[in-house]
């Protein structure tokens, strides 16, 4: 499919989607991160081996080298993306991107069947029904309202919930009930959570439709993008799921706001690069995709894991084994990087961004438990271990610092540097110098595609520049905070720890001083502070070294109090910082579903704090 077909309004019609050397792209792509990985590794080798290589330092290279390699997946998917995008080319056809106007007349969709089903558990009405009006009124003035069904599937659990959620439904259904086939029903338990509530609806009105459209409650998608996704699945007989990229948008706290920017600056970039390796055996990532009900219902049925949870019983998440049980019986999974359209929203502060976490790495983590079912393409076997390895890289990170600190720690007080008589002049300066290089490079080369093609979606150049600088350095403090969440989320899953299903913070709410605190301010700061003490002691030469990972520790309350303030969202707001498209020029599916959901929010920020933390008051 071309690019242009992917795209929105203007675009041709979609055709069938062609792959031309799939093999060729996968063994490629697989070789270059391998290459990359085996250099880096080499190099970290050759500092070590003057006086030859101790236990510890084997252990360093082993982590070092796990880490270097996941680093070189993102930077070779940027790599790919920016050359597609460089040349002109479609990720998944490789032909070249029509320009608007170019191919034949835009098309109507067939004679299929679709529905829009948002399961919701807990959430908020108000927004709820705020976002799926707001899509509604995008198909009625494109003229297919009539070509899909709304369903809400509800498994809230809240009476007060449910009393608001049914009369929230009752004034939406006034409202277009005439135009539209809508439809609400809600389950007395939440058995099987999503996954089962997708199944209750497979089983029970599945049989009348061809496709079906799975939302999140915070999803929001554009008419256009509704109707050229079901024009896909029509031209392409042989897919059985489509996922888009669906890019964050409407936050409003410093945090959501740098989250919102860096995924709508370098998201699509690295989703292309993806979908040209990918090609036919891409993901599902639960919402805003397109399925076809009849493969699905026969074949993507979760199984159940033996043993007890967190490990064992039901998966903890569905989609990427969704995704590979239609792609076990035959059926092909496609990622459209360049179909625009697709919005989310992001949690907006640290605390619930974590919490969100916590659930998704125990999903991850049980699916390793399924590496070895029979059938199973290789790719979705490694998207087991990628998902896992989200998770797992912090773990191999952090012991990497540590075994560091370790090895400095046996030099004993005053010794110099880890491998100081080999870091300047020394072949620990390349290394340095190409792992800053694999980190940054994804950033550049995302900025010099928008500077070149679309900077005035983002505010401009001298703004764009800034915003990138600012969400720079907040990853940069941030992402240490994130190691120590991860690596306990880990430690949680691995001791036993399981987790209650709830409703997902979607407002992003201000965090008061105690919230932080025990949100996992107060743990991360202090293993910060003794990690800092040991070092000085140690060796102060290599606290400059960990200072950059020392500093976000050591701010971890401020920077997760600050960053959930709507007061710094909004100073860059008005001062065109952190821009992104979405804000430049909104179009009316979030604009209108903006403004439905601004009187909610006082009362969504309430309920939101109460769900903060854990009865323990800690991020569970």
């Amino acid at each position: 499919m071309s690019g242009t077909d992917a795209k929105g309004a203007g675009g041709r019609p979609p055709a069938a989607i062609r792959l031309p050397r799939i093999r060729v792209r996968r063994w490629l792509y697989g070789a270059l991160v391998a290459s990359t990985t085996l250099a880096g590794a080499a190099m970290m080798l050759d500092i070590m081996r003057d006086g030859g290589v101790t236990l510890l330092e084997l252990v360093i290279l082993a982590l070092f080298t796990a880490t270097f390699g996941w680093i070189a997946m993102p930077f070779w998917n940027a790599v790919i993306g920016f050359a597609l995008a460089l040349l002109g080319r479609d990720p998944l056809s490789l032909e070249r991107l029509s320009e608007p106007g170019e191919g034949p007349p835009d098309a109507a969709a067939g004679s299929s069947r679709t529905a829009l089903v948002m399961p919701v558990h807990n959430e908020d009405p108000a927004r709820v029904t705020a976002g799926l009006a707001a899509m509604l009124r995008s198909l009625d003035r494109a003229g297919r309202l009539d070509r899909f069904d709304l369903f809400l599937l509800s498994d809230t659990t809240d009476p007060a919930i449910a009393e608001e959620e049914a009369a929230a439904w009752a004034a939406l259904h006034r409202r277009f009930g005439a135009a539209a086939a809508m439809h609400y029903r809600r389950r007395a338990a939440n058995t099987g959570r999503k996954a089962g509530n997708i199944a209750d609806f497979c089983r029970r009105w599945g049989a009348r439709y061809d496709f079906m459209v799975v939302l999140d409650a915070d999803s929001i998608m554009t008419a256009a993008a509704l109707t050229q996704l079901v024009r896909a699945m029509e031209a392409n007989p042989q897919a059985g799921l489509i996922q888009t990229v669906p890019l964050p948008a409407r936050r409003t706290t410093l945090f959501g706001r740098c989250i919102q920017f860096a995924s709508c600056l370098y998201g699509p970039l690295l989703a292309a690069g993806q979908a040209w390796w990918q090609c036919d055996t891409a993901n599902y990532w639960g919402h805003n995709a397109i399925i076809r009900v009849a493969p699905f219902s026969a074949h993507c049925g979760l199984p159940v894991l033996p043993g007890r949870p967190p490990l064992g019983g039901a998966i903890l998440s569905h989609d990427f084994v969704e995704a590979a049980l239609m792609r076990r019986a035959g059926w092909e999974v496609y990622l459209l990087p360049l179909l625009e359209g697709s919005y989310e929203e992001a949690p907006g502060n640290v605390v619930d961004y974590a919490r969100r976490d916590r659930r998704w790495c125990q999903g991850s983590l049980q699916h390793l438990r399924l590496l070895g079912v029979p059938g199973f393409h290789a790719l979705n076997r490694l998207y087991f271990v990628l998902g896992a390895g989200g998770y797992l890289s912090s773990v191999a990170w952090l012991l990497l610092l540590l075994a560091g600190t370790l090895y400095v720690l046996l030099q004993g007080p005053g010794a110099p540097l880890l491998w100081a008589p080999r870091l300047w002049p020394g072949p620990a300066v390349p290394l340095l110098a190409v792992t800053a290089g694999l980190l940054l490079a994804p950033r550049l080369l995302a900025l010099l595609q928008v500077l070149a093609a679309r900077r005035g979606a983002f505010g401009g150049a001298p703004r764009l520049l800034a915003g990138t600088l600012i969400e720079t350095l907040f990853s940069v403090v941030v992402a240490p905070v994130m190691m120590l969440y991860h690596t306990r989320f880990v430690a949680s899953v691995l001791a036993g720890r399981d987790i209650r299903w709830e409703a997902q913070v979607r407002e992003g709410s201000t965090l008061g001083w105690r919230e932080a605190w025990a949100g996992g301010a107060w743990w991360i700061t202090l293993a910060g502070a003794v990690w800092a003490a040991v070092t000085l002691y140690a060796s102060p030469a290599f606290l400059l070294w960990l200072s950059p990972i020392l500093t976000g520790l050591l701010l971890a309350a401020p920077l997760i109090r600050w960053t959930s303030s709507r007061g710094p969202g909004a100073w860059t707001r008005r001062r065109g910082l952190l821009l992104v498209p979405s804000e430049t020029a909104p179009p009316p599916e979030l604009a209108a579903g903006e403004t439905s959901t601004a009187a909610a929010r006082p009362a969504a920020a309430e309920a939101d704090r109460r769900q903060l933390v854990s009865p323990a008051g800690q991020v569970p």
